[in-house]
């Protein structure tokens, strides 16, 4: 298990690095920021190895995504995660506020997520329905598989069930590398991390995860009409 972790964080290292070199280099595609190939690279080298070298490793185990996901019912799981989204989500928008109010007063310059402007900006149809994938699938699918599923569960088997709620939250919120969002997403890992908890499985948190994305996504799409300008 711990192989498989640094395996992971070893992919996701050198993924970012090759992705940042070939665009310099002026490879094809991967010119510009948001180039296919630079995107699909970065995105795969840390959630779409945790789901591949994940399968292998089940299968070296004798497991299965069925036995990862819990014997909780999807129906049990669907209902915590929209109700674990129901209380925090207000507790997120007001972290995400405050945090916004106190970088201005610190004149400290600050941007949406990357994902959240490849979204925005991407002029390719192929591109924007693989960042939607990637963000209500494969991103929940691969983070919650490795935070919840590899990191909490080894600090919990270890005896540090407290520092693997704390510190993987944190590793959570700092590796989406956005200044704003961090306190949010800290919280939102501590609530994903006790619904893997309390179900026993990966299917509740996935479920709040892919939830999660999919509701910022719809409220992107409101708020970019909203500002288009009427004919």
């Amino acid at each position: 298990m711990l192989a498989l972790i640094g395996g992971i964080i070893a992919s996701f290292f050198f993924g970012n690095i090759a992705a940042a070199v070939l665009q310099q280099a002026g490879a094809p595609g991967f010119k510009g920021a948001q180039s296919v190939g630079g995107v699909l690279l970065v995105t795969l080298s840390f959630q779409g190895t945790a789901i591949l070298a994940g399968t292998i490793f089940l299968k070296l185990n004798n497991s299965s995504w069925r036995e990862v996901f819990g014997a909780t019912g999807w129906l049990r799981c669907l209902g915590l995660a929209v109700l674990a989204l129901v209380v925090v989500t207000p507790v997120m928008f007001a972290l995400k506020l405050g945090s916004e109010r106190i970088l201005e007063k610190l004149h400290w310059t600050f941007t949406d997520q990357r994902a959240v402007e490849l979204i925005i900006d991407s002029k390719s149809p192929f591109m924007s329905a693989y960042l939607i994938f990637f963000a209500v699938v494969l991103a929940p699918l691969g983070e919650e598989f490795f935070f919840r599923g590899l990191l909490f569960s080894t600090a919990k088997r270890y005896g540090f069930r407290g520092l693997g709620y704390v510190g993987v939250s944190f590793l959570f919120a700092a590796i989406h590398v956005n200044a704003p969002t961090f306190l949010p997403l800290f919280v939102l890992a501590l609530v994903l991390t006790w619904l893997y908890e309390t179900t026993e499985g990966l299917l509740a948190p996935v479920m709040a995860h892919s939830l999660f994305n999919a509701a910022n996504l719809v409220l992107l799409e409101v708020v970019q009409k909203l500002h288009q300008p009427h004919p």
